[in-house]
C-alpha cells in the first residue's frame, strides 16, 4: 500500500462494487476472503478503500463471484485507471461517471456543505421541480433523482447528515416558469431548514460581489481518517471530483467567504417565505 494512501473518489467506487459483489451472493468477509485466497483484512480494506484494488486483485474477485466477464472486466479498467491517474495525475479516458457515483459518495459523507446559484440545491428539491426544469434531459433529470433520494434517506435516517446551504437569492426566486412548481419548492425549503442538522442562509442580491457565484458545488466530508474531503461539481457538459487538497482547501476559504455573506438563518427564512408568498399572488 503506498505510504498514507489517500483514496480518490473512483478507487472508493471501485471499493463499494467490490463490497456489492460479495454482498450481493450473501458471503461474509471471510469466506469471501477463503475463497479467492485473500485475508479478511485485506478484502475488508479493499472494499473500504483502505487499500488500492490491483486488477489482477479485483479478476480474481470477479472469477470466484462469478460476476459477468464485462462487469468484472469494466471494474478492472477502472482499477486500472486510477492506478494510471494516480502516478500521471492525468485522466486518460472517460471510464468513471462522478454526477453516476455523486448520490452513493452522499451516502458515505458525514458532512456537507452546499453552494446553489441559480436553483434550490438538488438535495433539496422536490421531484416536480426538478421535473419541470429537467423534462427534456432525462439521463440527467434520473441522476438528479438518484441524488435528491440519496440525501432523503441520509436525513430521515438514525444517523441524519448535517448540511450548510448557501443560496444565492437568484436560487430563491427561481428561473422555472413553472410558479406552482416553484411555491411548492419554496415551502419545501423552508421545511428543510427547521431540521435540526440543516443550516440554510441566503446572500441577497444587494451584495455587489461575491465569491464563486458562477458556480455551484457540493462539498463532502467522511469519517474515515484516510478519506480525504471532496468537492462535487456539474455544469449542463460535465461533472467533477475536485479532491486535491489545495483545491478543497481553496473552495473551503470560498466557502467561509460565501457565509460571511449570507443574511442570517431567521432572515434568510423571511426571504424566501416573501419569494414563495408573491408566487401564490401571480
Amino acid at each position: 500500500m503506498p505510504k498514507d494512501f489517500r483514496p480518490t473518489a473512483l478507487e472508493r467506487a471501485v471499493g463499494r462494487t467490490l463490497s456489492r459483489w460479495r454482498d450481493d451472493r450473501d458471503l461474509s468477509l471471510v469466506e469471501a476472503g477463503r475463497r479467492v485466497g485473500f485475508s479478511s483484512a485485506k478484502l475488508s480494506m479493499m472494499e473500504n478503500a483502505i487499500q488500492p484494488s490491483a486488477i489482477f486483485d479485483v479478476m480474481a474477485l470477479g472469477y470466484v463471484y462469478k460476476v459477468p466477464t464485462a462487469e468484472w472486466q469494466h471494474l478492472m479498467a477502472q482499477a486500472q485507471h486510477a492506478a494510471d491517474l494516480r502516478k500521471s495525475g492525468q485522466p486518460r479516458a472517460t471510464i468513471f461517471d462522478p454526477a453516476e457515483d455523486f448520490p452513493l459518495l452522499i451516502a458515505d459523507a458525514t458532512r456537507l456543505r452546499v453552494f446553489a446559484v441559480d436553483a434550490p440545491p438538488t438535495i433539496f428539491q422536490l421531484a416536480e421541480h426538478t421535473a419541470a426544469t429537467m423534462s427534456d434531459d432525462l439521463i440527467n433529470l434520473a441522476q438528479l433523482t438518484r441524488t435528491r433520494e440519496a440525501w432523503a434517506t441520509r436525513a430521515t435516517g438514525s444517523d441524519p447528515v448535517p448540511v450548510e446551504a448557501v443560496l444565492t437569492e437568484a436560487a430563491v426566486q427561481g428561473a422555472s416558469g413553472n410558479r406552482r412548481a416553484m411555491r411548492a419548492q419554496l415551502l419545501h425549503l423552508m421545511e428543510m431548514s427547521e431540521l435540526p442538522e440543516v443550516s440554510l442562509r441566503v446572500v441577497p442580491q444587494s451584495v455587489a460581489a461575491c465569491p464563486a457565484m458562477n458556480f455551484s458545488f457540493t462539498w463532502l466530508s467522511f469519517a474515515h481518517r484516510q478519506h480525504d474531503d471532496v468537492v462535487y461539481t456539474e455544469t449542463f457538459l460535465r461533472s467533477e471530483y475536485v479532491e486535491t487538497r489545495a483545491q478543497v482547501e481553496r473552495v473551503a476559504d470560498r466557502f467561509s467567504a460565501l457565509q460571511a455573506l449570507t443574511l442570517d438563518e431567521g432572515d434568510s427564512l423571511e426571504l424566501i417565505a416573501e419569494a414563495a408568498a408573491r408566487m401564490s399572488q401571480q
